[in-house]
């Protein structure tokens, strides 16, 4: 018995506990779906979607973790993101708004390279959080920045049809 209890107790020290932080949010969540983007034929990131139930819908909670395979600024990651924003809701996204979302942001996204995770986990009601591989980043209780951020990947005007069917399990 002591054996056992003492590889246990070696193993739980020595394995990190990779994405685990963000699980607490979503404890029943399984993998919808997953999908590499790719620019130019480079492989940028992969992603998966996770969610708890049978049938995903955006207004109910979810995660998304984005596993990078290129090194990207936090300013360029900001940026793009404003920008597909920009694009999928067209003048719903005034300048004020903008300023206050590109604010959020920079508080919730880091620099990445190739191994980096990052999830964003959209809870209703809440907003969402960002977590990094194993900790807490930033929590936003803006529910309509939640949705704009995450229609970036899950809108029907997502720029990438074929990763948003993937991810949202549509496609192998």
């Amino acid at each position: 018995m002591l054996r056992k209890l003492s590889l246990a107790l070696l193993l739980s020290v020595s394995i990190p506990s990779f994405a685990q932080e963000w699980r607490k949010d979503l404890p029943e969540a399984k993998v919808a779906g997953s999908g590499e983007f790719t620019w130019w034929g480079l492989s940028i990131y992969s992603a998966r979607l996770w969610h708890a139930g049978s049938n995903f819908d955006t207004t109910q909670d979810f995660a998304l973790e984005i596993t990078y395979n290129k090194s990207i600024s936090r300013t360029r990651f900001v940026d793009a993101s404003i920008d597909e924003m920009k694009r999928i809701m067209g003048t719903k996204l005034t300048p004020g708004l903008e300023q206050q979302w590109r604010a959020y942001m920079e508080k919730s996204f880091v620099d990445v390279k190739p191994g980096d995770q990052l999830i964003g986990v959209k809870l209703r009601g809440k907003g969402c959080r960002f977590y990094s591989r194993d900790r807490l980043i930033s929590e936003i209780a803006d529910e309509d920045f939640a949705q704009a951020f995450f229609a970036i990947w899950l809108d029907p005007r997502s720029r990438d049809q074929e990763l948003r069917s993937r991810i949202l399990g549509m496609k192998k």
